[in-house]
């Protein structure tokens, strides 16, 4: 049996039943197809940065997305960026910020492969994926097809999408993204990322320096993976800020005056989820055993030395969400993928 902890950024989780690499994508569809027919639990697993595995492991099917490939083609003065879900999207970010592809060089030091960025949305720093995807190829288990799947119907919401929603009914298979060719970023809309390039917010700055920018900023609170950083055996932001309705807002309000806040178009607000751990009584390097939240950033949950367990992890995930949940009336939702586990 494969020990799953390898494979995942937090060096958690037990053994795998079985474990195979699908090397193209004709064999990921061939592997998951086969194990549905079979009746055969299934895990798709790409980089393991957003993933959580029990100490148990997984008893069934583990398929390792291994597939590679990037078609770029030009259309006007944009490039459509066809990429086999197996390619590592730092080296994406990397290759579009070389080749002058504008769009996603604020989502730089991401951990994890090209087929989860439609699953989770991901983001980073006023970039998301939502805004370049064109289209998604995936394998339906439903309806035993490959389907293209245009962007408006992937149900793209913060950090969420349809394919999050319901993680077993499809398997990303590539990822068509539509990329302006400039040189130049598209408008900084992050403060600390404006702050750090020392431009107003709306300004464009050249790829590079956005690109240099944002892996300063990751690397600086342990989003960049590194095996000499303790602080990076994580799964990234282990939380989502929270988005309130107008009366959950209110009631924070009452107990916390004054609170960092964004207020969103559609009259609902969002508010950081590390200002809310923080101050719940959560502060950087805060250990429950061998687990313990990041010195860097209140955001990440680690398990810096490896002896943790993913039962230790999870107790101080749930320690953290329930105190946040006591001192401010707001629940927090974990962002990984629990694979067999619950908060």
């Amino acid at each position: 049996m494969e020990m799953l902890a390898p494979y995942t950024t937090l060096g958690l989780g037990g053994p795998a039943r079985e474990f195979v690499e699908a090397g193209t994508a004709e064999q990921l569809v061939s592997f998951v197809a086969e194990a549905d027919r079979d009746g055969v639990p299934t895990l798709v697993l790409g980089g393991g940065s957003n993933l959580v595995v029990p100490d148990e492991g997984f008893d069934g099917l583990v398929v390792k997305v291994a597939s590679t490939g990037v078609r770029a083609e030009r259309d006007g003065g944009q490039v459509l960026l066809t990429v086999e879900a197996g390619e590592d999207w730092d080296a994406l970010v990397a290759r579009a910020v070389a080749e002058g592809w504008s769009g996603i060089e604020c989502m730089s030091g991401v951990p994890g492969l090209v087929g989860s960025t439609p699953i989770q949305n991901v983001g980073a720093y006023g970039q998301d994926v939502s805004q370049t995807v064109r289209c998604v190829r995936a394998y339906d288990r439903k309806t035993r097809q490959v389907v293209d799947i245009e962007a408006r119907r992937c149900g793209f919401s913060y950090r969420d999408s349809a394919f999050k929603r319901d993680l077993s009914r499809h398997v990303v298979l590539g990822v068509t993204y539509v990329l302006d060719i400039s040189e130049l970023s598209g408008e900084v809309a992050y403060k600390e990322l404006a702050v750090r390039l020392g431009v107003p917010m709306g300004e464009r700055v050249r790829l590079a320096d956005a690109r240099a920018a944002v892996l300063a900023l990751r690397r600086s609170k342990g989003m960049v993976l590194d095996p000499e950083d303790p602080d990076t055996r994580s799964a990234g932001s282990f939380f989502t800020n929270p988005i309130l309705t107008p009366g959950q807002a209110a009631e924070l309000e009452l107990r916390a005056p004054g609170h960092p806040r964004w207020d969103l178009p559609d009259g609902t607000v969002k508010v950081p989820a590390a200002w809310l751990i923080e101050h719940a009584g959560f502060p950087k390097g805060y250990r429950r055993g061998p687990a313990r939240i990041s010195t860097k950033h209140t955001l990440a949950l680690t398990n810096p030395d490896g002896s943790a367990t993913a039962a230790d992890l999870l107790a101080l995930a749930r320690e953290v969400r329930d105190g946040v949940a006591e001192k401010f009336g707001v629940r927090l939702v974990n962002e990984p993928v629990m694979v067999g586990c619950e908060l």
